[in-house]
């Protein structure tokens, strides 16, 4: 599968026109149902104009500043000068807000991005009414949830409609070209087993509850903070970085999460945040209840923020955690940090203060084979075929690769890319076998994991 055409579709999609189709096209139009918009990444799905995609949007929702946020995201992107979008939301508000969506069934695709203790309700709900399901992730933070999870892919395959996740990462350049580099044995060699303490992929990744999203600042609701309501990090951020282990491992192989996949153990621990901290991401003044099982002294909330999950994929072991801290340090951002070991070379992506809080890939090998910077030339002219431009640097004993800067679409473009993927999944009529294998197993992983985590 050619994973560079979701890269290079991003700026056709990013340009894309924005005039309606032709009559005889308006049957072949996709229809966006948003549903209990609670989380950015709602919004952020149609921060591009996507071909294909009808403008008028029907949303389902509780009244409340949730909502209201989802708006004005919407209308930040009508109305800005470059390339705006030309959305009109057609908002169902009140308490029966998804029996009304079932009822009305006015679209053919359901956008879930929010609170994900009803998500996997969500979820099955709108799969049992026939209707397409494109959802941020998590769509599963406990083992309960899971075993719902796997009963809605079942009821899609017999009521032949799509259920996938939104898996940004697999469109970030340096992900790719990691993936690329690991199946290149001239370069990488072999694969290790690995070992717990050592595995052969091991994938970090530091996110800041204070943040920009589309250059304001991200106001968060409570219930992000509440562990029962968002889910700690071993389901909600590590769903990532468990896809791109799978991902960049096999590839296309599908997994059997029963037989494939062992747990081998799990940690989670807290990050503490002031009252002043928690009022400036969420705007409110006090500690709402349901957060009280947390705060310690009045003035401090232990928020479920971190987890590592140890586990191996076909034997191969792989370590994911995910941290979060109040904010990120000067002049610096989210970070993601990669290492996949081989017996030739080890593929590093590293978005440190010495990147500049900007992912940069870096080839690294282990042996003193003469022959390995010619074998490393050709195979980044052969990658040069379908990623244009990328050129190697020597540093010292490691090569970093250039990437230039259209190939870098960034986390929000990358949103516009997955709904690319997706429209070729509606146009196949299905989600590849493989995929709705590997979301179950990768699933699998956090949610089992999560319940055997032990607190540090």
């Amino acid at each position: 599968m050619k994973y560079n055409r979701y890269i290079l579709g991003a700026g056709m999609l990013m340009a894309a026109c924005n005039n309606p189709a032709p009559k005889d096209e308006q049957q072949e139009m996709v229809h966006l149902i948003t549903l209990a918009p609670g989380h950015f990444h709602a919004a952020l799905v149609q921060k591009s104009t996507t071909p294909g995609i009808d403008s008028v949007v029907n949303v389902y929702a509780p009244e409340g500043p949730e909502l209201d946020a989802h708006m004005a995201l919407i209308d930040q992107y009508n109305s800005r000068p470059d390339n705006p979008t030309h959305w009109k939301e057609e908002v169902y508000k009140g308490a029966d807000f998804l029996e009304k969506m079932t009822a009305g069934k006015k679209g053919s695709v359901v956008v879930i991005a929010g609170n994900n203790h009803d998500k996997t309700k969500y979820i099955g709900t709108a799969v049992q009414a026939g209707m397409n399901v494109l959802a941020d992730k998590p769509m599963a933070i406990t083992t309960e949830d899971f075993e719902s999870l796997k009963t809605s892919f079942s009821a899609a395959a017999e009521k032949k409609v799509l259920l996938y996740d939104i898996m940004t990462e697999r469109s970030e350049i340096t992900n790719i070209l990691q993936k690329e580099l690991i199946h290149q044995p001239s370069v990488f060699g072999e694969l290790k087993e690995g070992t717990v303490d050592k595995p052969t992929i091991e994938i970090e990744s530091i996110h800041h509850f204070y943040k920009m999203v589309s250059g304001k600042p991200l106001r968060r609701p409570a219930w992000f903070f509440d562990p029962s309501q968002q889910g700690d990090a071993n389901v909600d951020v590590n769903t990532h970085l468990v896809d791109l282990a799978q991902w960049m491992l096999f590839d296309t192989t599908a997994l059997n999460y029963e037989s494939d996949i062992k747990l081998t153990k799990a940690e989670k621990w807290r990050t503490p945040l002031t009252l002043a901290q928690f009022s400036t991401i969420t705007g409110a003044a006090a500690f709402p209840d349901f957060m009280k099982p947390f705060v310690k002294k009045d003035t401090i909330v232990e928020v479920a923020a971190n987890g590592t999950l140890h586990y191996a994929v076909k034997g191969i072991n792989v370590r994911a955690s995910a941290l979060w801290n109040f904010e990120a340090p000067q002049g610096g951002g989210d970070s993601h940090y990669a290492i996949a070991r081989g017996t030739k070379a080890n593929i590093v992506i590293r978005q440190g203060k010495d990147e500049n809080w900007k992912p940069e890939i870096y080839v690294e090998p282990v042996t003193a084979d003469a022959g390995f910077e010619q074998a490393l030339q050709a195979a980044i002219q052969q990658l040069g075929g379908k990623y244009p431009g990328i050129t190697l640097e020597k540093q010292d004993k490691r090569w970093k690769i250039q990437i230039p800067e259209n190939l870098k679409t960034g986390h929000e473009a990358h949103f516009a890319e997955v709904l690319q993927r997706y429209m070729q999944f509606l146009k196949a009529g299905k989600v590849p076998d493989w995929e709705v294998s590997n979301m179950i197993a990768k699933y699998y992983v956090t949610t089992a994991g999560q319940a055997m985590a032990k607190e540090k």
